[in-house]
């Protein structure tokens, strides 16, 4: 079993009481973006429970060992809410699926419309407030999320964002969402910053260092800012201890992983001495902290306006 992180005095940060909500968009979203982070808090004690949007019926299959198998196309839908139990049993945290169709990533120029009735194209309130019901149920402290661009722009990831954003806005306030629960004020909300250049640049530089081929020479030679804005890391996650759980959740979706891709290049070693975090950036906050932070529940633990721990 790993060990709970220490603090900064040297002794294990126990996490029992605390709750923390990830909403993510599809099946395997919780096992790429911030799932050795989920698996830390369970492993100090805290509830943490996965949200997910969609069930990911109009996700490719890119596992090339799957693909062109007509038995997975047909039953795609079931294989994917399969997979899901597997990797939530692997991270050991809870789940609980919004109910949501999946909109697919739509391809073309021009792109083709969104098919009716999926996820994107919900109106706002409708898509929040089975997040809302459940943010009032579970009464978490700390909710993780995508940021404005969804962390990529799939319709379904923006979408999760802003239902996310109005959810922690929402879920405190009596007069909104009324017959949704009793109101609770989540303390935190964190935007997932799992890929930006700084990792990138420190694995390679570690793989080089170690004379191993690393697969991010290219991708950095070709490196190019866009017009975005970049969101500042506020809030890194020691999960040094809990990689290889992240692994074991992301092979659990089979259909959406590749086991020899690029998910594996780097070894467990190098990124436990490159890059042992998982990062945040803190967008919404009800008490008060001052980044940087190493803790998700950093300024919950001890502070006075905290609702009941109960």
């Amino acid at each position: 079993m790993p060990r709970p992180v220490a603090g900064q005095n040297g002794r294990p940060r126990p996490s029992a009481g605390l709750r923390l909500l990830a909403v993510h968009a599809h099946p395997d979203d919780e096992s790429s973006k911030g799932a050795a982070t989920l698996a830390r808090y369970v492993a100090e004690g805290a509830e943490v429970v996965v949200a997910t949007c969609t069930g990911g019926e109009r996700g490719d299959i890119l596992n090339p060992a799957l693909q062109g198998d007509p038995a997975v196309q047909a039953d795609l839908p079931r294989i994917r809410n399969d997979e899901m139990k597997r990797a939530i049993d692997e991270l050991g945290v809870g789940h609980e699926w919004l109910g949501f169709v999946d909109s697919g990533l739509p391809e073309g120029d021009p792109l083709p419309p969104l098919p009716d009735g999926c996820f994107a194209l919900q109106p706002l309130e409708a898509a929040t407030e089975p997040l809302v019901r459940l943010v009032r149920r579970l009464r978490p402290h700390v909710i993780t999320t995508y940021d404005e661009n969804g962390g990529y722009p799939h319709p379904d990831h923006i979408m999760c964002h802003r239902v996310s954003v109005e959810a922690f806005e929402a879920a405190g306030d009596p007069a909104r969402y009324p017959g949704s629960g009793e109101p609770w004020q989540p303390l935190k909300l964190y935007y997932n910053v799992s890929f930006h250049l700084a990792r990138f640049e420190a694995l390679h530089r570690e793989m080089e260092r170690r004379g191993l081929e690393s697969p991010y020479g290219e991708r950095l030679a070709e490196w190019v800012d866009d017009d975005r804005p970049k969101l500042p890391v506020t809030t890194r996650v020691d999960c040094a201890d809990y990689l290889d759980v992240r692994d074991r959740a992301l092979l659990a979706h089979a259909t959406q992983i590749d086991p020899n891709g690029h998910w594996f290049a780097v070894p467990l070693d190098v990124q436990r001495v490159a890059w042992p975090t998982e990062d945040y950036f803190l967008a919404r906050t009800r008490i008060d902290v001052q980044p940087p932070e190493d803790d998700l529940f950093g300024g919950v633990r001890d502070s006075r306006e905290a609702p009941t721990w109960t």
